[in-house]
């Protein structure tokens, strides 16, 4: 054999070639070398006919260089799965599904190459727009971006709704609820949520949504900029608060969207999410395992979050300032409640409670009231009779009457 044709030889047949060509000599025995090279005396005899008969090229597998009998229907499977079950994953996901559901261990790039030949997948390559990047906090719990996602998804199945989504922004790691709308009610429930689980962050970044910040003018008898309750709700929890000026600002939640919007919208379709409540609960066991494997080592261990030491429910709800009537009541949302406790005040303080409960407090004290289910009705006042009067005709040639009108006013009379 040529010095070229033993460099193509895989290093174990070479050093079958070498202990075969011992057993030819003579200087080794068939069974000794079954044991040198790992095989049976059966597969040592056939090895030695072979190189007899046909050289040191017999050592070679016959079946090297020619394509696997499993090549082509493994390759169909995939292709036919990914268009039957996962027509829209992407290859990464894909691959991923194929090993959690199917079973089926095979290489990403292996995979995006089939379907690319198939005609199921195509590059995406978009020319962004360079902005400068900016650097992760260093600490977990130092910034936490918030921001809620509007899309189907249901995909159909289920009601439009918003995810709630919290990210760290030193970890990556992620939180999220689903509700019907963005507003005040959702943003207070979730970051309640949040707090109970993980601590009060030291600041929140959120866009300028009417939730967040408040658009209202303000006077000049207000000595104060006026304030969202979101915004007032974290102010007394002393965080702080933090909004971006554009989406690309706050760009770590809006991948983060991006990311949920493929990939969580396609794991609730293979588990048949249809409802708010169902995707809650799904969140509940996904986002452990997504936090696991997609979030990072912040780069100091300490962990900012402080312990909630308050009253939650005092701070995350709906406060308005009321008018204390004389007669002990205040109005809201159109109901009428009665202050049982005698206090002396123009004003109360009323808390509207994420469980849609109310709260009175006077100088940070709770007091009792009741609603008023009827309310007194009110004697009719009697209206001193008016005789309706005649009023006053001008006379013709009054400069008030319109020219015409003079006109067909003497055509009528015969006047001259």
């Amino acid at each position: 054999m040529a010095g070229g044709d033993i460099i193509m030889l895989r290093q174990r047949e070479l050093k079958r070639l070498h202990v075969i060509r011992k057993v030819i000599e003579g200087t080794v025995t068939q069974t000794e070398a079954a044991g040198l090279v790992s095989l049976t005396e059966r597969q040592i005899r056939r090895i030695v006919k072979r190189i007899r008969e046909e050289g040191d090229e017999g050592i070679r597998h016959k079946s090297r260089g020619k394509p696997s009998h499993r090549k082509l229907p493994f390759k169909q499977r995939i292709v036919q799965l990914y268009r039957k079950t996962y027509p829209d994953f992407g290859p990464t996901l894909f691959t991923e599904k194929l090993a959690e559901r199917e079973g089926i261990t095979v290489c990403r790039e292996t995979v995006r190459t089939w379907l690319m030949e198939e005609g199921e997948w195509k590059k995406h390559r978009k020319r962004k727009t360079h902005r400068q990047w900016r650097e992760r906090k260093d600490h977990y719990g130092e910034m936490l971006q918030m921001d809620g996602s509007h899309h189907d998804w249901f995909e159909g199945r289920g009601p439009h709704c918003v995810l709630m989504g919290y990210i760290d922004d030193a970890t990556g790691r992620v939180y999220g609820r689903f509700y019907d709308y963005e507003g005040t009610i959702p943003a207070i429930d979730s970051f309640k949520r949040y707090l109970t689980e993980y601590g009060i962050p030291m600041s929140v970044y959120l866009d300028k949504h009417t939730t967040y910040k408040s658009w209202a003018r303000r006077d000049e008898s207000q000595e104060v900029e006026p304030i969202s309750q979101f915004g007032r709700a974290l102010q007394e929890l002393n965080v702080r608060r933090l909004h971006a000026h554009s989406p690309q600002a706050k760009g770590r939640i809006e991948r983060l969207f991006n990311t949920f919007q493929d990939r969580l919208v396609m794991e609730m379709r293979l588990k048949g999410v249809r409802t708010i409540e169902d995707a809650n609960t799904f969140l509940v066991s996904y986002l452990p395992v997504y936090n696991q494997r997609f979030s990072v080592t912040p780069k100091k261990e300490e962990d900012l979050h402080r312990p909630v030491k308050v009253d939650l429910d005092t701070v995350l709800c709906i406060k308005t300032e009321r008018t204390l009537k004389n007669d002990h009541t205040i109005q809201l949302n159109g109901k009428l409640y009665q202050i049982e406790d005698r206090i002396r005040a123009k004003r109360v303080m009323v808390e509207e409670l994420i469980d849609a409960s109310m709260r009175v407090r006077h100088k940070g004290v709770q007091v009792a009231f009741h609603e008023i289910l009827k309310r007194p009705l009110k004697p009719e006042k009697e209206r001193p009779f008016v005789p309706k009067s005649k009023g006053h005709r001008p006379p013709l040639n009054h400069p008030w009457r319109p020219p015409w009108f003079k006109r067909s006013r003497k055509e009528a009379t015969g006047a001259s």
